[in-house]
């Protein structure tokens, strides 16, 4: 099957032709997965997977993908180590990588430095994250982990959680979701952390419904409940961070006599007490195992062989 681009940035640039084509694939890996635990058809492929911001899940998913389907990889992480560290710029870099893989994927603390990077890329580029700008992979992970859970897409109401200013999980699912009809939102948040305009804009402007809320409680009669840590790293000011980090923890209790299902891109950090792991509606380790299996899909599909 094939996509509309040849890089991925931002899930605004794709479309439900693309995201109906990458839940199929999708599919697919999964049952690979179960059956074979892959297969060799990105055999004598290379992935590079350049990570200078800190990364556990979505470096290893990406890497785990490739292997899984045959192919290597080929690493760098880390600015201290890294040509840009020496001053090289961003395209310069990708420039150069593309000479020595067949695909990359890149996280960057730097807002836009996906675009920069895919403006060169002689190869297919995957924004695996910069800055609080977008995460277009842990986006379609989700939309798989929707439709895997709730069995629907259109027709969904979301309860987004925690830090939706920063929160860049959080801004590419509601530009992706925005490709699929009657779906409406909550946004809680504190005063300090909410949704920034891009998206709220986005909203208004495909006439999508949503709501704006401090409080949690009266906000999980939902389908999906989309639960999101404080982003610590886009604080300069510590104390700020510490005063809104826990402003909202769910707990058993806040989940009795209710049917949402519970997400979160992890890592949690004390937003979701562990006791609620238990519960059958609490998706976000299976979110996980999403991960690599959507990113199977995607590198087969960029390099044309899924």
């Amino acid at each position: 099957m094939s996509l509309s681009f040849k890089h991925l940035t931002s899930t605004k640039q794709l479309t439900r032709d693309d995201t109906d084509a990458i839940l199929k694939v999708s599919q697919d890996m999964e049952t690979l997965l179960e059956k074979k635990g892959g297969d060799n058809r990105l055999q004598g492929k290379v992935l590079a997977s350049l990570f200078y911001e800190p990364s556990t899940r979505t470096r290893l998913s990406f890497e785990t993908a490739m292997l899984r389907l045959g192919g290597e990889v080929v690493t760098a992480d880390g600015f201290q180590f890294s040509s840009l560290y020496k001053g090289e710029t961003i395209e310069d870099t990708i420039m150069v990588v593309g000479q020595y893989a067949d695909i990359i994927c890149m996280r960057h603390p730097e807002g836009g430095s996906a675009d920069k990077a895919a403006s060169v890329s002689p190869v297919p580029f995957i924004n695996a994250g910069d800055g609080p700008k977008q995460h277009p992979t842990q986006a379609i992970l989700d939309l798989y982990t929707i439709q895997k859970e709730i069995g629907h897409i259109d027709n969904l109401h979301i309860t987004m959680v925690g830090d939706l200013r920063y929160g860049r999980t959080v801004h590419s699912l509601s530009f992706l979701l925005g490709l699929y009809e009657n779906v409406t939102f909550t946004l809680v948040s504190p005063a300090e952390l909410t949704m920034p305009e891009k998206v709220t804009d986005f909203f208004k402007e495909k006439g999508i419904s949503y709501t704006e809320s401090e409080e949690m409680e009266k906000a999980l009669d939902a389908d999906i409940v989309y639960m999101t840590r404080v982003q610590k790293e886009r604080f300069a000011d510590q104390s700020e961070y510490d005063r809104l980090k826990l402003k909202y923890i769910l707990t058993p209790k806040h989940l009795e006599g209710k049917n949402c299902t519970i997400m979160h891109p992890l890592p949690r950090v004390g937003e979701i007490d562990p006791a609620v792991d238990s519960n059958p509606r609490a998706a976000y380790f299976r979110e996980v195992r999403n991960g690599m299996i959507t990113r199977m899909a995607l590198l087969s599909m960029l390099l044309q062989a899924a």
